[in-house]
C-alpha cells in the first residue's frame, strides 16, 4: 500500500474539518429557527397582552371621567367607614358635601387651583412629586419613590395606598400618569401652575 502524500493527507484533514464545521453550522441554524419561532410566539402574546392592557387603561380613564361628574363618589372612606357608609352620608351632592365630609373630598383641579386645598395625604403626595419632578416639572415619579419620599417603609400595602391616591389625583386633574404607575404634572407643569 502506497503511503499518502502530505498534500493528500492535508486535503483529507481539511475535508474532515469542513464536514465538522458544516454539522455545527446546521445545528446552529436549526437552533436559530427554533428560537425565531419561539420569539414569534412570544411577540404575538406580547401584542395580545399590550392590547388587553390598553383596554384596561381606557376603562380606567372612562371610569375616571364618570367619577369626575359624580360628586357623591369622590369622598374616600375614613378609617373604619365602608364605601356604603360614605354613600349614605352623601345624599345631597354639591358644596355641602365637601364641608360635611371631613375635608376628604379631592376637588377637581381648576386653573389656578392651590394644592393646599387638598386633604393632607394628597398634599403630601403632591409635595413628593413636586420635589422629584425636576426643574422642568416633567420627570415622572413611581409609587415606591413617593412612599420613600413620605418617609414610610415601602410595604406592598403602603405602595398600593399611595397608588390609589395618586390615581385619584390623576382622575381629578392634579397629576398625570404618562406611564402606568409613574406620576407627574399634566403637561409637565408644577403643582402650583
Amino acid at each position: 500500500e502506497k503511503p499518502l502524500s502530505y498534500r493528500t493527507w492535508w486535503r483529507c484533514r481539511m475535508a474532515l474539518v469542513v464536514g465538522l464545521l458544516e454539522e455545527r453550522e446546521l445545528a446552529a441554524r436549526e437552533r436559530v429557527e427554533v428560537l425565531r419561532a419561539e420569539a414569534d410566539r412570544v411577540l404575538a402574546r406580547l401584542a395580545e397582552a399590550e392590547t388587553g392592557w390598553q383596554e384596561w387603561v381606557i376603562a380606567r380613564q372612562r371610569v375616571g371621567e364618570v367619577l369626575s361628574a359624580t360628586p357623591t363618589a369622590l369622598r374616600e372612606p375614613a378609617l373604619g367607614e365602608t364605601p356604603d357608609d360614605v354613600q349614605e352620608q352623601e345624599q345631597e351632592p354639591g358644596p355641602a358635601v365637601a364641608a360635611s365630609a371631613g375635608g376628604r373630598v379631592v376637588p377637581v383641579r381648576q386653573p389656578g387651583s392651590d394644592p393646599q386645598t387638598l386633604p393632607e395625604g394628597y398634599r403630601e403626595i403632591m409635595r413628593v412629586v413636586t420635589e422629584q419632578a425636576g426643574p422642568d416639572g416633567g420627570s415622572a415619579t413611581g409609587c415606591q419613590e413617593i412612599v420613600a419620599g413620605l418617609g414610610l417603609e415601602p410595604t406592598p400595602a403602603r405602595v398600593e395606598a399611595v397608588r390609589h391616591r395618586a390615581k385619584r389625583l390623576v382622575t381629578r386633574g392634579w397629576l398625570a400618569e404618562p406611564v402606568p404607575g409613574r406620576f407627574t404634572f399634566p403637561g409637565g407643569r408644577g403643582a402650583g401652575s
